[in-house]
Protein backbone atom coordinates (compact mmCIF):
# COMPACT_ATOMS: atom_id res chain seq x y z
CA UNK A 1 0.00 0.00 0.00
CA UNK A 2 1.40 3.29 -0.94
CA UNK A 3 0.28 6.82 0.41
CA UNK A 4 1.93 10.40 -1.04
CA UNK A 5 3.75 12.70 1.04
CA UNK A 6 5.34 16.15 -0.20
CA UNK A 7 4.06 14.47 -3.17
CA UNK A 8 5.59 11.28 -3.59
CA UNK A 9 4.69 8.31 -3.27
CA UNK A 10 5.90 6.41 -0.42
CA UNK A 11 5.33 2.64 0.91
CA UNK A 12 2.69 3.05 3.75
CA UNK A 13 3.97 1.24 7.45
CA UNK A 14 2.27 1.03 11.27
CA UNK A 15 4.13 3.87 11.89
CA UNK A 16 3.27 7.00 14.02
CA UNK A 17 1.53 9.57 11.71
CA UNK A 18 0.80 13.21 12.59
CA UNK A 19 -0.37 15.81 11.03
CA UNK A 20 0.61 19.37 10.06
CA UNK A 21 -0.84 21.17 13.37
CA UNK A 22 -1.78 23.92 11.57
CA UNK A 23 -5.18 25.22 12.94
CA UNK A 24 -6.52 26.44 9.55
CA UNK A 25 -5.57 23.44 7.56
CA UNK A 26 -8.95 21.97 7.07
CA UNK A 27 -7.42 19.04 4.18
CA UNK A 28 -4.31 18.15 5.56
CA UNK A 29 -1.75 15.24 4.21
CA UNK A 30 -0.62 13.36 7.01
CA UNK A 31 3.62 13.20 7.28
CA UNK A 32 5.86 10.65 8.82
CA UNK A 33 7.43 11.50 12.23
CA UNK A 34 10.28 9.81 12.79
CA UNK A 35 13.17 9.82 15.15
CA UNK A 36 14.20 7.96 17.98
CA UNK A 37 15.25 9.06 21.97
CA UNK A 38 18.84 9.06 21.86
CA UNK A 39 20.99 6.79 24.35
CA UNK A 40 23.19 9.37 25.16
CA UNK A 41 24.75 12.82 24.16
CA UNK A 42 23.89 13.75 20.51
CA UNK A 43 23.54 17.41 19.15
CA UNK A 44 20.96 17.48 16.48
CA UNK A 45 20.12 21.22 15.18
CA UNK A 46 16.44 21.11 14.18
CA UNK A 47 15.41 24.07 12.20
CA UNK A 48 11.11 25.06 12.13
CA UNK A 49 9.25 25.18 9.42
CA UNK A 50 6.69 28.19 8.90
CA UNK A 51 3.21 27.60 9.56
CA UNK A 52 0.52 29.75 9.48
CA UNK A 53 -1.39 30.57 13.12
CA UNK A 54 -4.85 32.52 13.19
CA UNK A 55 -4.98 35.48 11.01
CA UNK A 56 -1.87 36.74 10.98
CA UNK A 57 0.80 35.09 12.75
CA UNK A 58 2.85 32.89 11.39
CA UNK A 59 5.37 30.63 13.78
CA UNK A 60 8.39 28.61 13.32
CA UNK A 61 7.52 24.74 13.95
CA UNK A 62 10.26 22.49 15.79
CA UNK A 63 8.30 20.04 17.55
CA UNK A 64 7.13 18.13 15.74
CA UNK A 65 9.84 17.56 13.58
CA UNK A 66 10.94 15.13 10.51
CA UNK A 67 13.94 13.81 12.56
CA UNK A 68 13.01 14.57 16.50
CA UNK A 69 9.12 14.25 17.40
CA UNK A 70 9.36 14.49 21.07
CA UNK A 71 11.53 15.31 23.98
CA UNK A 72 10.64 13.69 26.86
CA UNK A 73 6.77 14.39 27.38
CA UNK A 74 7.39 18.10 25.37
CA UNK A 75 5.91 17.10 21.90
CA UNK A 76 4.82 20.37 20.63
CA UNK A 77 6.95 23.31 19.78
CA UNK A 78 5.91 26.39 18.32
CA UNK A 79 8.54 29.77 18.17
CA UNK A 80 6.90 32.98 16.93
CA UNK A 81 7.98 36.63 16.65
CA UNK A 82 9.66 39.58 17.13
CA UNK A 83 6.50 40.45 15.47
CA UNK A 84 5.38 44.12 15.05
CA UNK A 85 1.80 43.99 15.21
CA UNK A 86 1.00 47.47 15.66
CA UNK A 87 -1.19 47.82 13.01
CA UNK A 88 -2.52 44.44 12.74
CA UNK A 89 -4.60 42.22 14.61
CA UNK A 90 -1.75 40.09 15.83
CA UNK A 91 -2.64 36.48 17.39
CA UNK A 92 -6.32 35.92 16.96
CA UNK A 93 -7.02 31.60 17.30
CA UNK A 94 -10.46 30.85 17.59
CA UNK A 95 -12.03 28.26 19.85
CA UNK A 96 -10.52 24.75 19.20
CA UNK A 97 -10.31 22.09 21.16
CA UNK A 98 -7.62 19.86 22.66
CA UNK A 99 -7.49 16.37 24.44
CA UNK A 100 -4.80 14.43 26.28
CA UNK A 101 -2.12 17.00 26.46
CA UNK A 102 -1.02 20.31 28.24
CA UNK A 103 -0.44 23.72 26.80
CA UNK A 104 2.30 26.56 27.66
CA UNK A 105 1.92 29.82 26.76
CA UNK A 106 5.25 31.63 27.27
CA UNK A 107 5.75 35.26 26.04
CA UNK A 108 8.84 37.54 25.83
CA UNK A 109 7.05 40.49 24.35
CA UNK A 110 3.47 40.96 24.02
CA UNK A 111 0.30 40.01 25.85
CA UNK A 112 -2.25 36.84 24.90
CA UNK A 113 -6.08 37.00 26.38
CA UNK A 114 -6.79 33.59 27.08
CA UNK A 115 -10.48 32.13 27.01
CA UNK A 116 -11.75 28.79 27.65
CA UNK A 117 -14.63 26.18 28.58
CA UNK A 118 -14.48 26.50 31.84
CA UNK A 119 -14.80 30.23 31.92
CA UNK A 120 -11.25 31.01 32.35
CA UNK A 121 -10.42 34.74 31.03
CA UNK A 122 -6.88 35.76 31.97
CA UNK A 123 -4.37 37.81 29.85
CA UNK A 124 -0.74 36.11 30.06
CA UNK A 125 1.86 38.89 30.03
CA UNK A 126 5.57 38.09 29.51
CA UNK A 127 7.84 35.84 31.99
CA UNK A 128 4.05 34.47 32.82
CA UNK A 129 3.02 30.70 33.07
CA UNK A 130 -0.36 30.06 31.23
CA UNK A 131 -1.02 26.73 31.90
CA UNK A 132 -3.82 24.25 30.38
CA UNK A 133 -4.59 20.94 31.34
CA UNK A 134 -6.70 19.27 28.69
CA UNK A 135 -7.54 16.61 30.49
CA UNK A 136 -10.08 14.46 28.91
CA UNK A 137 -12.07 17.50 27.03
CA UNK A 138 -11.32 21.50 27.22
CA UNK A 139 -11.59 24.18 24.57
CA UNK A 140 -10.11 27.89 24.04
CA UNK A 141 -9.14 30.42 22.27
CA UNK A 142 -5.99 32.71 22.20
CA UNK A 143 -5.49 36.30 21.00
CA UNK A 144 -3.95 39.72 21.34
CA UNK A 145 -5.78 42.04 23.43
CA UNK A 146 -7.39 45.25 22.12
CA UNK A 147 -5.29 47.56 22.07
CA UNK A 148 -2.23 45.31 22.57
CA UNK A 149 1.93 45.81 22.23
CA UNK A 150 3.61 46.93 19.69
CA UNK A 151 5.34 43.66 19.11
CA UNK A 152 4.27 39.79 20.15
CA UNK A 153 7.27 37.21 20.86
CA UNK A 154 7.27 33.89 22.46
CA UNK A 155 6.42 30.53 22.12
CA UNK A 156 3.73 27.79 22.45
CA UNK A 157 4.67 24.71 23.43
CA UNK A 158 2.70 21.19 24.22
CA UNK A 159 3.18 18.53 26.97
CA UNK A 160 2.02 14.75 26.29
CA UNK A 161 -0.15 13.58 29.56
CA UNK A 162 0.61 9.77 30.35
CA UNK A 163 -1.74 7.72 30.24
CA UNK A 164 -2.79 7.12 33.66
CA UNK A 165 -3.58 10.93 34.33
CA UNK A 166 -4.85 12.21 30.18
CA UNK A 167 -8.61 11.87 31.39
CA UNK A 168 -7.88 13.68 34.36
CA UNK A 169 -10.79 17.32 35.04
CA UNK A 170 -9.83 19.53 33.11
CA UNK A 171 -7.61 22.97 34.48
CA UNK A 172 -6.29 26.53 33.82
CA UNK A 173 -3.92 27.62 35.97
CA UNK A 174 -1.97 31.48 35.77
CA UNK A 175 1.22 31.85 37.47
CA UNK A 176 3.10 35.13 37.25
CA UNK A 177 5.33 34.84 40.05
CA UNK A 178 8.02 32.19 39.22
CA UNK A 179 10.93 30.76 40.87
CA UNK A 180 14.31 32.11 39.11
CA UNK A 181 18.17 30.87 39.83
CA UNK A 182 20.95 33.23 39.07
CA UNK A 183 24.73 32.77 38.59
CA UNK A 184 27.06 35.32 36.63
CA UNK A 185 25.80 36.09 33.41
CA UNK A 186 22.63 33.86 33.64
CA UNK A 187 18.91 34.65 34.59
CA UNK A 188 16.58 31.33 34.78
CA UNK A 189 13.32 31.73 34.75
CA UNK A 190 11.79 27.97 35.78
CA UNK A 191 8.84 27.69 33.85
CA UNK A 192 7.90 23.93 34.69
CA UNK A 193 9.48 21.49 36.98
CA UNK A 194 12.35 21.76 38.91
CA UNK A 195 16.56 23.50 37.95
CA UNK A 196 18.91 23.29 40.32
CA UNK A 197 16.55 22.74 43.62
CA UNK A 198 13.78 25.50 42.37
CA UNK A 199 10.49 24.14 41.50
CA UNK A 200 7.94 25.70 39.33
CA UNK A 201 4.62 25.83 41.02
CA UNK A 202 2.91 24.63 37.85
CA UNK A 203 1.37 20.70 37.78
CA UNK A 204 3.37 18.06 35.70
CA UNK A 205 2.48 14.33 35.45
CA UNK A 206 6.05 12.98 34.20
CA UNK A 207 9.59 14.38 35.11
CA UNK A 208 10.61 17.40 33.25
CA UNK A 209 11.50 20.52 33.28
CA UNK A 210 11.06 24.17 31.33
CA UNK A 211 13.36 26.90 31.86
CA UNK A 212 13.92 30.69 30.52
CA UNK A 213 17.74 31.43 30.64
CA UNK A 214 18.56 34.99 29.99
CA UNK A 215 22.14 35.09 29.40
CA UNK A 216 24.44 38.42 29.27
CA UNK A 217 27.16 38.81 26.41
CA UNK A 218 30.09 36.78 27.11
CA UNK A 219 28.59 34.69 29.65
CA UNK A 220 30.26 31.40 30.14
CA UNK A 221 28.64 28.80 32.23
CA UNK A 222 28.19 25.32 32.82
CA UNK A 223 24.20 24.60 33.34
CA UNK A 224 23.23 21.32 35.54
CA UNK A 225 21.49 18.69 34.46
CA UNK A 226 19.66 15.35 35.04
CA UNK A 227 21.04 12.88 33.04
CA UNK A 228 18.47 10.51 32.81
CA UNK A 229 16.81 13.46 30.96
CA UNK A 230 16.64 14.14 27.58
CA UNK A 231 17.28 17.72 26.42
CA UNK A 232 16.59 20.57 23.96
CA UNK A 233 17.68 23.96 23.55
CA UNK A 234 15.19 26.16 21.99
CA UNK A 235 16.72 30.47 20.45
CA UNK A 236 14.69 32.78 21.50
CA UNK A 237 16.74 35.69 20.70
CA UNK A 238 20.45 36.75 20.14
CA UNK A 239 23.28 34.24 19.54
CA UNK A 240 24.27 31.39 22.00
CA UNK A 241 26.82 28.48 21.18
CA UNK A 242 25.39 25.28 23.17
CA UNK A 243 28.12 22.25 23.59
CA UNK A 244 30.10 23.99 20.78
CA UNK A 245 27.29 24.36 18.40
CA UNK A 246 26.34 28.03 17.38
CA UNK A 247 22.25 28.28 17.32
CA UNK A 248 20.09 31.58 16.55
CA UNK A 249 16.93 32.37 16.60
CA UNK A 250 13.80 29.73 15.69
CA UNK A 251 16.16 27.05 15.97
CA UNK A 252 16.43 24.39 18.14
CA UNK A 253 19.27 21.83 19.35
CA UNK A 254 18.73 18.23 20.76
CA UNK A 255 21.05 16.80 22.85
CA UNK A 256 20.35 13.55 24.02
CA UNK A 257 20.63 11.78 27.35
CA UNK A 258 23.31 11.29 29.50
CA UNK A 259 24.57 14.90 30.26
CA UNK A 260 25.38 16.13 33.39
CA UNK A 261 26.21 19.52 32.76
CA UNK A 262 25.31 22.07 29.22
CA UNK A 263 27.81 24.56 28.41
CA UNK A 264 26.14 27.59 27.08
CA UNK A 265 29.10 30.76 25.79
CA UNK A 266 26.37 33.75 25.14
CA UNK A 267 28.15 35.46 22.09
CA UNK A 268 25.75 37.97 22.61
CA UNK A 269 22.92 39.12 25.23
CA UNK A 270 20.75 35.91 24.15
CA UNK A 271 17.45 33.84 25.58
CA UNK A 272 16.78 30.29 25.33
CA UNK A 273 14.43 27.42 26.63
CA UNK A 274 15.62 24.95 28.05
CA UNK A 275 13.43 21.78 27.27
CA UNK A 276 14.08 18.02 29.39
CA UNK A 277 12.30 15.46 30.71
CA UNK A 278 12.13 11.56 31.14
CA UNK A 279 11.96 9.90 27.53
CA UNK A 280 8.01 9.31 26.92
CA UNK A 281 7.90 5.77 25.95
CA UNK A 282 4.14 5.71 26.11
CA UNK A 283 2.68 4.66 22.19
CA UNK A 284 0.51 7.77 21.03
CA UNK A 285 -1.46 9.15 18.75
CA UNK A 286 -1.15 12.80 17.76
CA UNK A 287 -3.32 14.39 15.14
CA UNK A 288 -4.43 18.41 14.82
CA UNK A 289 -4.85 19.13 18.59
CA UNK A 290 -5.14 16.11 20.10
CA UNK A 291 -3.22 13.35 21.73
CA UNK A 292 -5.02 9.76 22.25
CA UNK A 293 -3.84 6.05 22.22
CA UNK A 294 -5.64 4.88 18.78
CA UNK A 295 -7.09 6.04 15.99
CA UNK A 296 -10.70 5.00 16.77
CA UNK A 297 -10.19 7.67 19.95
CA UNK A 298 -9.10 10.36 17.48
CA UNK A 299 -11.70 10.10 15.44
CA UNK A 300 -14.42 9.69 18.03
CA UNK A 301 -12.80 13.07 19.47
CA UNK A 302 -12.92 14.56 16.08
CA UNK A 303 -16.57 14.00 15.79
CA UNK A 304 -17.74 15.01 19.59
CA UNK A 305 -16.03 18.18 18.57
CA UNK A 306 -18.27 18.61 15.41
CA UNK A 307 -21.42 16.90 17.04
CA UNK A 308 -21.62 17.45 20.79
CA UNK A 309 -21.01 19.17 23.62
CA UNK A 310 -18.34 16.86 24.55
CA UNK A 311 -15.62 19.90 24.79
CA UNK A 312 -18.00 22.70 26.61
CA UNK A 313 -18.16 26.27 24.75
CA UNK A 314 -15.98 29.27 24.86
CA UNK A 315 -17.87 32.18 25.56
CA UNK A 316 -16.93 36.20 24.23
CA UNK A 317 -14.53 35.11 21.87
CA UNK A 318 -15.67 37.73 18.34
CA UNK A 319 -15.89 35.04 15.61
CA UNK A 320 -16.75 31.44 15.02
CA UNK A 321 -15.02 28.35 16.75
CA UNK A 322 -12.61 26.49 14.42
CA UNK A 323 -13.71 23.18 12.65
CA UNK A 324 -11.99 19.77 12.43
CA UNK A 325 -9.90 18.82 9.44
CA UNK A 326 -11.03 16.22 7.49
CA UNK A 327 -9.40 12.53 8.46
CA UNK A 328 -6.41 11.45 6.59
CA UNK A 329 -7.19 8.45 4.17
CA UNK A 330 -5.02 6.29 5.92
CA UNK A 331 -4.89 4.84 9.43
CA UNK A 332 -3.69 6.67 12.34
CA UNK A 333 -1.30 4.42 14.29
CA UNK A 334 0.33 5.07 17.59
CA UNK A 335 4.26 4.61 17.67
CA UNK A 336 5.88 4.79 20.64
CA UNK A 337 9.71 5.32 21.44
CA UNK A 338 12.83 2.88 19.98
CA UNK A 339 15.39 3.05 22.94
Amino acid sequence: MTTVIDGRPRPYSARWWIRDMSNLDLKPSPTACGGEASSGPVKELLTGRQVPLGESTVVRRLLPNLGRRMVGAWCFVDHYGPDDIADEPGMQVPPHPHLGLQTVSWLHQGEVLHRDSLGSLQTVRPYELGLMTSGRAISHSEESPRPHARFLHGAQLWVALPDAHRHTAPAFDHHPDLPVVTAPGLRATVILGTLDSATSPGTTYTPLVGADLALTAGADLGLPLVRDFEYAVLSMSGSVDVDGVRIEPGSMLYLGCGRSELPLLARTDAAVLLLGGEPFDEKIVMWWNFIGRSGEEIVQARNDWETSSRFGEVHGYDGARLRAPELPSIPLKARGRVR
